[in-house]
């Protein structure tokens, strides 16, 4: 019964990526034709109109001010989180960025130890080293084809400082979720973001064309749908039995990658991702990965 109890939380976590995973295709697509700082924008906004109406639907109330900060500083943390990581999806392989951007889940179980105060067991520890190991099988792959050039680089820069902000980010989803309901944290998400990369579009929003428009509201969309799915299972498990789940990103990315841009996928990669996957199997099967929320903490959700 526990264990089953676990394993809904971990099936929306992997739902959310998956979610989050289609709609980085659509955002490269969005990126590529309008530019990063235009297409970023507007899917914020865009997940904000969709994201807050069905909050004050359902009965959606303006947050303490505790909560509110909490919102506040997502909201900030994620405006310059998606627009360094869109900025690397448009000059990496979507499959690339997502392997590169896994160094975050890792760096969020040490996170978690240092500002959530949880015991991070040796299991968790090797799934997370078995993940990032899968992903330099993978980096090698592209340094070993010799196809590092200039835009390599400053993806690869970009993709790490995105993936730092994403490790605290890690944090912030844990403790919004633990006062606050799925709904109202995709709101607020998409909104603060929204206003606070709207500071600069005076000078640099360039209004796009339709099928850019419809991408972004397509990935809007996924946005809400993933926020919530993850949202809803670090309410109910701790980040470090989710936070591996984040690796199966990585697998999406490759199918949605050859989809949308016929970006191949080697051998390098083929590997990395297996170790990926053992990484996220020994994680989901953890002894001791049923120790879920106090009920008080429940509640609050």
């Amino acid at each position: 019964m526990v264990r089953s109890r676990i394993l809904f939380p971990i099936g929306a976590a992997l739902l959310g990526v998956a979610c989050l995973s289609l709609m980085d295709a659509f955002m490269k697509s969005a990126a590529l034709a309008a530019g990063t700082y235009s297409a970023t924008l507007l899917r914020s906004a865009i997940g904000a109109l969709i994201a807050a109406p069905l909050w004050l639907l359902l009965g959606g109330r303006w947050p303490a001010w505790r909560v509110l900060k909490l919102h506040l500083e997502r909201g900030l943390v994620s405006a310059f989180m998606a627009l360094s990581f869109f900025y690397a999806l448009t000059k990496l392989a979507i499959a690339e960025a997502i392997a590169i951007s896994f160094v975050a889940p890792l760096l969020a179980l040490y996170f978690a130890r240092v500002l959530l105060g949880e015991t991070i067991r040796r299991q968790a520890v090797l799934a997370s080293v078995l993940g990032f190991a899968g992903t330099l099988v993978i980096v090698g792959g592209k340094l070993g084809d010799g196809e590092f050039d200039r835009d390599a680089a400053l993806g690869l820069a970009a993709i790490l400082f995105s993936a730092l902000l994403y490790a605290y980010n890690f944090i912030i989803i844990r403790r919004q979720s633990q006062v606050a309901r799925p709904l109202e944290i995709a709101a607020f998400h998409s909104g603060v973001a929204a206003l606070v990369m709207a500071l600069a579009a005076p000078l640099l929003f360039v209004w796009p064309g339709e099928a850019v428009v419809l991408d972004t509201a397509l990935a809007a969309l996924l946005t809400v749908v993933g926020a919530m799915a993850i949202a809803w299972a670090y309410a109910r498990a701790e980040a470090q039995v989710l936070v591996p789940m984040e690796y199966t990103g990585f697998l999406w990315a490759a199918l949605f990658g050859w989809l949308f841009f016929r970006e191949g996928v080697t051998l390098p990669t083929i590997a990395g991702a297996a170790i990926i996957v053992v990484g996220c199997w020994l994680a989901a099967r953890t002894p001791r990965a049923d120790r879920l929320i106090p009920a008080t903490e429940q509640r609050a959700v």
